[in-house]
């Protein structure tokens, strides 16, 4: 039983890699395990529809008819286009047929393809702090790309090495089609047979000071027996360039044994500035670390656990066979070989619970994964949710559970692919929980029924372990809150990428809608706002000018006032003055007297007789007892012209010649 339960994987295995083009066993067998030996399934998940792919389904004539039968031909997933008819055809005839297998040939592919349009892809490629951007159609292959770049950079083709592919080293004649890449893409050029002129970087460095130097470091690969001469910037850290060396030599970072280090870079984010190796040339050494079996007693120095990926596909194919146990396939260690927690149990503070749990995520899966966002799950949905609309942003909950077998295999996998980080940090608000603990998921659905209602935490209750982690995609609502979708742990990052994409078109048309809604607030409060304002303005101009007006008023009632005291004071003084005036004498008294005729401003005149002898403050007072006091007006004569106000009152009337009759004249003083 077991041989033939092995045999028929050997078939479905040699279909799978006929149809998919995937040379590389061990992907081949994980991608087909993650699928339960599926073939259609584990087709499906590599070559998705909008690839130009149709899904099909197997009936029963197919087993009628045998594997190679016109039933198969016409119902089985048609090959990838990178994947040429006459090699699936040999691959698949390679192998006998067995009754037990599925039946599937890769036959006559034309008949399920369908057509479509080609689609720019767009590379953002780094060399030596220099960045090109280049963008082609997909139907390009590898080698497109170099010849541009060979343009652009100055760099010949076969002394350039193009890094960063998500699926490890490609050949120069591989089509982008079927590489499967998103729209935008990161790339780097290598050019180790080709080092930096010591003059440039000396000159450099004199420039830019410090901080910009470049390090020549001349790294020898002990096993290959080669050197490599690569120059980087002084900020690079150490880290960056243990990834740089692992896509030059294949050797994954967790692997790779270095000597010539300084003991100061005891840090991998040190930069390497800051570690302490020589300048402007320092050497290195590196080669494969060598892994001892583990023991009971290494718990404490256990590795992370980890999906067996391409760089490492050689140790991989060095397999007896292909029954591989699972345990092996996943990277699985023994029971003892336990990882710490995603998150301490029990945690007071959600927040030093998810600092816990990012510190965690990095130790295991390097420093490329998303943001996740340090606080409460209320608060990031603030965060998400309520802002301005223009500001909003799609909740990304993330749900981690380490007894799941696909755990490692999403976040090393998707959680950390490059495109998937940028997707998520640009347009998601990413919070993290782990549900491994039974005290931490229940916090979870506590937290999730009252944020999100009952539904969404019964809905994850209904999903089982092995179904985790879980990835829900919530859209902030004027009323509630929606979870617009729940990945699962089984998916590609095509189709993670895929359901990310739709969810945020769903989440755009609605943003649109709130914008809209938004701004036609805002200008209705605008114009509110500016009605107060001018009702404002003009409630404060009246307000001033009724205090102005107050204010003329009381002048005029103060100056009114005034204007009686002093017109009260001046009829008080002429009433006194002419009480105090000695009566008129008269002419048969036998005493000298003197008649005066005054003429008035007002043209009228006044007439009185004195005694020559009275004094001329006699005459001063009777004037001003008439109304016009000597410190306002002023007498004077009419021939000559004398002014008596300047005489001295003391005199008498014949001293100061008004005797025995005088006409003056009073005029007001300026």
């Amino acid at each position: 039983m077991a041989s033939d339960s092995n045999m028929d994987r050997e078939m479905i295995l040699a279909d799978f890699q006929a149809c998919t083009g995937i040379d590389n066993i061990a992907e081949a067998i994980t991608l087909l395990e993650l699928n339960n030996w599926d073939l259609v399934a584990a087709i499906n998940g590599v070559i998705p529809q909008e690839n130009g792919i149709l899904q099909s389904n197997f009936s029963s004539e197919a087993s009628q008819t045998g594997p190679y039968g016109p039933h198969s031909q016409s119902e089985a997933t048609a090959p990838a286009p990178s994947a040429p008819p006459s090699s699936a055809s040999a691959s698949a005839s390679s192998s006998p047929p067995s009754s037990s297998s599925p039946a599937f040939c890769p036959v006559q592919p034309s008949r399920h393809i369908v057509e479509r349009q080609s689609r720019m892809l767009s590379f953002r490629v780094e060399y030596r702090q220099r960045s090109t951007e280049v963008v082609l159609e997909d139907a390009s292959t590898v080698g497109d790309i170099k010849s541009i770049l060979e343009t652009e950079l100055q760099v010949p083709v076969s002394k350039m090495q193009l890094k960063g592919w998500k699926s490890g080293d490609v050949s120069d004649s591989t089509v982008l089609q079927s590489l499967h890449l998103p729209k935008n893409n990161s790339l780097y050029v290598l050019t180790p047979d080709i080092a930096p002129s010591a003059s440039t970087s000396q000159s450099s460095s004199a420039q830019q000071g410090l901080s910009s130097q470049n390090y020549l470091l001349v790294i020898s690969h002990r096993e290959a027996q080669r050197d490599y001469s690569l120059n980087f910037p002084a900020s690079k850290t150490i880290q960056e360039v243990k990834r740089n060396i692992s896509d030059l030599t294949n050797i994954p970072v967790r692997h790779q044994q270095w000597d010539g280090w300084p003991a100061s870079a005891s840090d991998d984010l040190m930069t390497l500035a800051s570690s302490g190796i020589s300048y402007p040339c320092h050497h290195l050494t590196v080669c494969r670390r060598s892994s001892p079996a583990l023991t009971v007693d290494q718990t404490d120095e256990c590795t992370d656990v980890h999906m067996v990926s391409d760089s490492e596909g050689e140790d991989f194919e060095d397999a007896p066979e292909f029954g591989v146990d699972e345990s092996e396939i996943f990277g699985m260690g023994s029971s003892s070989c336990r990882k710490s927690p995603m998150m301490p149990e029990n945690s007071e503070n959600e927040g030093d619970a998810l600092l816990h749990f990012t510190a965690e995520f990095s130790r295991r899966y390097g420093d490329c994964h998303p943001v996740f966002y340090i606080g409460s799950l209320e608060a990031a949905s603030q965060e998400a949710f309520y802002g301005k609309a223009r500001d909003r942003k799609l909740l990304a909950i993330y749900l981690h559970n380490d007894e799941s077998v696909l755990s490692n295999v999403f976040c090393s996998q998707m959680m950390c692919a490059d495109s998937i980080v940028s997707y998520l940090s640009q347009n998601f608000i990413t919070w993290a929980w782990d549900v491994t603990k039974e005290a931490n998921k229940a916090r979870l659905l506590t937290m999730c029924t009252r944020h999100f209602g009952s539904v969404v935490a019964q809905t994850i209750r209904t999903y089982k372990t092995d179904q985790f982690p879980l990835l829900l995609i919530v859209m902030g609502k004027r009323t509630s809150n929606e979870v617009l979708n729940v990945i699962q742990g089984n998916t590609t990052v095509d189709e993670l990428m895929m359901r990310l994409m739709g969810a945020m078109e769903i989440f755009t048309a609605q943003q649109q809608e709130d914008i809209k809604d938004e701004d036609e607030r805002e200008a209705r409060e605008m114009v509110k706002r500016e009605q107060d304002e001018a009702y404002r303005l003009s409630l404060e101009a009246d307000r001033k000018k009724r205090e102005a007006q107050e204010r003329e008023e009381a002048e005029q009632v103060r100056q009114e006032r005034i204007r009686k005291e002093q017109e009260e004071e001046r009829e008080a003084i002429r009433l006194s003055l002419e009480q105090a005036l000695p009566p008129e004498p008269k002419e048969e008294g036998g005493e000298p007297i003197s008649k005066l005729r005054i003429r008035t401003p007002s043209g009228k005149f006044l007439e009185r007789q004195f005694l020559g002898s009275c004094k001329l403050q006699v005459l001063f007072d009777f004037v001003a007892s008439k109304g016009y006091p000597s410190d306002e007006f002023k007498l004077l004569t009419t021939f000559p012209r004398r002014n008596i106000t300047q005489i001295d009152p003391a005199w008498s009337l014949v001293e100061a010649k008004l005797f025995p009759q005088e006409t003056l004249f009073l005029e007001a003083k300026e």
